[in-house]
C-alpha cells in the first residue's frame, strides 16, 4: 500500500513542480522567485521518493532475485539524484532573475544567455533522469515477472510504457521533441498499478511459493 501511494504521490507531484517549476522568461523570474522555488523542491520531494521506491522494493525484489533488487535500487537513486540536479539548475534561475533587474543594458544579453544555458542544462539533466527511470522500470518489470508479484497484463503494459520513457527521453536529448507524448503509457501505468497495490497488493501465493522453496531447500527434501 505505501508503495502504491508513493506511486501516486509521486506522479501528482511531479506534476505540481512542473507547473510551478518553469521560469519562463527571465524578467518575470524575481516577480515569481517563490513559486518557482516551490516546484523545484516538489521536484526534489519527487525524486526523494523515487529513491524510497527502491528502497521499499529492495527486499521484496531480493527474496527472488539480489541481482534484479540491486540493479532497480541502483537506477533509482541515479534517478533521484539526476532530478535533483535538474531542480538546482531551476533554482539557480532566481537570483538571475534578481540580477537581470539591477542589470545595466549592456549586461542583460548576457543574463539572457545564462539563463538559457540553465535551462537547456535543466532540460538535459531532466531527460538523464527519465532514461535512468526507463532503465529502472523495465528492470522491476522483470523482476515481476520472474517473481510473479504483479498480473502479467502490468507486466506487458510497464514493459511498453518503460520502452517508450527510456526511447523517447533518448530522442529527447538528440534533439527531437516529442511534447511529452513517449511518457503517456509510463505514467498511465504507474497511476493504475500505484492504486492496484493500494487495493490488492502483491500476488501473496507468489511469496508462500518461494517460501514453500526456501524450506524445501533446506530440509533437502
Amino acid at each position: 500500500k505505501v508503495v502504491g501511494a508513493l506511486y501516486i504521490l509521486g506522479f501528482v507531484v511531479g506534476i505540481a513542480g512542473s507547473v510551478l517549476g518553469t521560469p519562463g522568461q527571465l524578467e518575470t523570474v524575481s516577480a515569481r522567485s517563490m513559486m518557482i522555488a516551490i516546484g523545484a523542491l516538489l521536484w526534489v520531494s519527487a525524486a526523494a521518493g523515487d529513491a524510497a521506491h527502491g528502497i521499499m522494493m529492495f527486499p521484496i525484489l531480493k527474496q527472488k532475485n539480489e541481482r534484479i533488487a540491486l540493479g532497480y535500487f541502483g537506477a533509482r537513486i541515479v534517478e533521484a539524484a539526476v532530478i535533483a540536479v535538474s531542480a538546482l539548475f531551476i533554482l539557480l534561475q532566481i537570483p538571475l532573475g534578481s540580477e537581470f533587474l539591477k542589470a545595466s543594458a549592456s549586461e542583460t544579453s548576457y543574463l539572457q544567455s545564462l539563463s538559457a544555458l540553465f535551462t537547456q542544462s535543466q532540460a538535459y539533466t531532466y531527460q538523464i533522469g527519465m532514461v535512468a527511470l526507463g532503465v529502472a522500470g523495465l528492470t522491476l518489470c522483470y523482476g515481476f515477472y520472474r517473481a510473479k508479484l504483479v498480473p502479467q497484463f502490468f507486466v506487458i503494459w510497464g514493459f511498453i510504457g518503460y520502452v517508450s520513457f527510456l526511447g523517447g527521453s533518448l530522442l529527447e536529448i538528440l534533439g527531437f521533441n516529442l511534447q511529452l507524448l513517449h511518457t503517456i503509457l509510463g505514467g498511465l501505468w504507474e497511476i493504475s498499478f500505484g492504486v492496484w497495490l493500494i487495493a490488492k497488493g502483491f500476488n501473496p501465493s507468489a511469496f508462500v511459493s518461494q517460501v514453500k522453496n526456501r524450506v524445501t531447500n533446506e530440509i533437502g527434501v
